[in-house]
């Protein structure tokens, strides 16, 4: 029991995170009178996430994490630090960190052990590693659901007793897609899009199976015919699982009509320059959350989605997006020649758009419910 002089240690353990804007914002809005947050970074080199840590006066340890090899050492790493920390509440983000976290809490009795679930079924689906989800599922005495596809997949193919699950949906810092600055708009224009080409459709996915960029490149290809000068712009690019069969779609595309990104800081800026945005995973499960949904109706983009990770429980056809269905290039197409042809339509989908996500997806809600679950 933790009176109100006392703050509550909460010990973060995050893996293979260069930079993420949540944990910066986290830092910035979280009751610091209330909770003692510190870090525990382990990544395969010097992240910027430590050093903007470190300049925001967070405690933070960076250990160096290269492979699986390197997990039983960092057990007892964590261990000697979780030690001397004394942390109240041990909180892990992503698979190494939620092995290693839990493996090294439930050791020293931390009887407040949370991990965020960050995917759906992918690992069951196409790595084979849901064995040792349900190894992390069994320590953890509080798993953080980021949707409510989550939350089932959890319950009904995890077998998860629900006493254990939270829904928390991600929150974001809306204003900053709203006041992007023109001069950083340019800068990144003249980087990516030299040319001017227009329309700009875009893209921010990883080049996995199931992110379903192998529906769009067709599509976009059709919708050259009608816009010679259209641009492809494919951010998170060139990385992963699918990325051979994804630059054989892109070869077949004329030189000049697309750029592959393969990371951008300033991503508020970046969805700047889409006329149009598309995400369309191929079916509903294998999105966790999808931030994209989020980000891209807060930057005021008109957009194509399939309704996958949280999408169903705000994404309307018609009302805040144009809905798809799974798996269909020609209907992506037609979505995005709609978009650019009907001024009204898009009015009407970025305006609603933007007040919906304000309505949800709040930074300041997404902090009180994570203060809520720190304190129990």
């Amino acid at each position: 029991m933790h009176t109100s002089q006392e703050r509550k240690k909460v010990t973060l353990i995050i893996s293979n995170v260069d930079k993420a804007i949540g944990f910066e914002w986290l830092v910035e809005h979280i009751d610091r009178t209330r909770f003692d947050l510190r870090f525990i970074l382990l990544n395969d080199k010097p992240s910027y996430l430590a050093r903007h840590l470190g300049k925001a006066g967070v405690p933070v340890t960076e250990l160096d994490f290269k492979s699986k090899g390197d997990i039983p050492g960092l057990i007892w790493k964590v261990m000697g630090i979780l030690r001397r920390e004394k942390p109240d509440v041990v909180h892990t983000h992503l698979f190494g960190a939620n092995l290693i976290g839990h493996i090294a809490a439930r050791i020293l009795g931390i009887r407040q052990r949370i991990y965020t679930r960050h995917s759906s079924n992918e690992n069951r689906r196409y790595h084979k590693k849901q064995k040792l989800d349900h190894f992390v599922n069994y320590l953890a005495t509080h798993i953080i659901a980021i949707s409510e596809n989550v939350r089932n997949v959890l319950e009904n193919e995890e077998g998860v007793p629900s006493r254990k699950i939270r829904v928390l949906h991600h929150g974001f810092d809306l204003e900053r897609f709203a006041s992007v600055r023109f001069e950083d708009v340019a800068k990144l224009a003249e980087r990516y899009n030299p040319g001017n080409k227009r329309p700009v459709i875009g893209v921010i996915a990883r080049y996995s199976h199931w992110k379903g960029i192998q529906f769009v490149i067709p599509a976009f290809r059709d919708l050259l015919v009608d816009y010679p000068n259209a641009f492809l712009i494919l951010a998170n690019a060139k990385r992963g699982d699918y990325a051979t069969e994804i630059n054989d779609l892109l070869s077949e595309l004329p030189d000049g009509s697309y750029r592959e990104i393969q990371f951008e800081y300033d991503l508020f800026a970046l969805y700047q320059l889409f006329d149009v945005y598309v995400h369309v995973p191929i079916d509903p499960e294998l999105e966790a959350f999808g931030q994209t949904y989020v980000e891209a109706l807060a930057a005021g983009i008109p957009s194509v989605f399939t309704l996958s990770g949280v999408a169903p429980e705000f994404i309307e056809h018609e009302r805040n997006a144009l809905v798809v269905d799974f798996q269909n290039a020609d209907q992506i197409y037609h979505s995005m020649r709609r978009l650019l042809e009907d001024e009204v339509l898009r009015i009407h989908l970025t305006t609603t758009g933007t007040t919906d996500v304000k309505e949800r997806f709040s930074f300041s809600k997404m902090i009180a419910r994570l203060e809520e679950i720190y304190a129990e």
